[in-house]
C-alpha cells in the first residue's frame, strides 16, 4: 500500500490563516481600547463589595464619567451620591498604570494615582501631593455608624508622598495624610456646629493615627497605630460645661461613658 503525503498549505491557505489571525488580534485590541465604562463600574462594585458604586457610567474604561455613590454594601439601604459627576482618565505607563480622578464638587485639581508592581506579586499605589474637599454627609451612605451620626460639614484632605503597598497579604503605608473635618454637626445634637477636628495619618513601621480638636464645644482627642492589619485606637470625647446637655446623647453613641467623658476604643 502506498501512503498519500499531505500537501503543504498553499500560498492562498497561508494568507487566509494570517488574515484570520490579524482580524482576531484587531478585534481583541479594539475590545480592549473601547471597553465600555460599565465594565469598570462592575469591577469597582465587585472589588468594594458594593460599598462604592459608579452609576450611569459614560465613556470607556480608559476615559469616562459616572455618578459616585457610597453604600453600606450590596444589601444596604443606605446610599448617598456625590454632587456632580466623577470623571476618570486611565492610562498604561511603562511601569504600570496612571489614573486621574476629577470630581466637579470637590477636586480643584485632578487627583493623580500611579499603580506599579512591587516585588513578587505585590502592588504599590501612590497618590501625588494635593488637596481636595468633600461633603461629610457622604459618609452616611457607608452605613453604621455614619448613618446614625449623620455628620454634616466639610472634609479637607491633603497628602504628602502618600502611598500604600500590598505584598504577601501585608499592607505598608508611607507618607502623610491630613484630614480636617471642619464645622461638623450631627443629627444627634442640636448644637451646630459642634467643632472642627484634625485626623493625621503618618505612614511607617508602625503607621500612626492621631485625632485632635481644632476648636469647638465637642472635644475629641486620641491616638492609635496599626498592629498587622488591625487598627488599635484609644481616644476621649468630652463636652465643654456649657454644652454638656446638648451633647450628652452624642457622647453616649461615641463611646463608653465614664462620667462626663466618653471613652473611644477601636481594636
Amino acid at each position: 500500500m502506498q501512503r498519500r503525503l499531505s500537501a503543504a498549505p498553499g500560498p492562498a491557505t497561508t494568507a487566509w490563516r494570517w488574515a484570520w489571525a490579524g482580524a482576531l488580534v484587531g478585534l481583541l485590541l479594539a475590545l480592549l481600547i473601547f471597553a465600555p465604562a460599565r465594565w469598570l463600574a462592575a469591577l469597582v462594585q465587585q472589588a468594594s463589595a458594593g460599598h462604592v458604586l459608579l452609576l450611569a457610567p459614560r465613556g470607556s474604561v480608559w476615559q469616562g464619567s459616572a455618578q459616585l455613590v457610597l453604600s453600606g454594601g450590596d444589601d444596604s439601604r443606605n446610599a448617598l451620591a456625590l454632587p456632580g459627576a466623577l470623571a476618570w482618565r486611565l492610562r498604561p505607563t511603562w511601569g504600570g498604570l496612571a489614573l486621574q480622578l476629577k470630581a466637579d464638587c470637590c477636586t480643584p485639581q485632578a487627583l493623580t494615582f500611579s499603580a506599579t508592581p512591587a516585588g513578587w506579586g505585590g502592588v504599590r499605589l501612590a497618590l501625588a501631593d494635593g488637596q481636595s474637599q468633600w461633603p461629610a454627609g457622604l459618609l452616611a451612605g457607608l452605613g453604621t455608624p455614619w448613618n446614625t451620626l449623620q455628620p454634616q460639614g466639610q472634609l479637607l484632605a491633603s497628602t504628602q508622598a502618600l502611598s500604600a503597598q500590598w505584598q504577601q497579604g501585608q499592607l505598608t503605608l508611607a507618607g502623610r495624610l491630613q484630614l480636617d473635618a471642619l464645622n461638623m454637626s450631627s443629627r444627634l445634637s442640636t448644637l451646630q456646629p459642634m467643632g472642627s477636628y484634625r485626623v493625621t495619618l503618618v505612614g511607617g513601621a508602625p503607621s500612626t493615627l492621631q485625632l485632635a480638636t481644632l476648636e469647638g464645644s465637642l472635644q475629641l482627642t486620641g491616638q492609635g497605630h496599626w498592629a498587622g492589619q488591625r487598627l488599635r485606637f484609644d481616644g476621649l470625647a468630652s463636652a465643654t460645661p456649657a454644652s454638656a446637655l446638648a451633647l450628652s446623647n452624642l457622647l453616649n453613641i461615641i463611646g463608653r461613658r465614664q462620667g462626663a467623658t466618653a471613652i473611644i476604643k477601636v481594636g
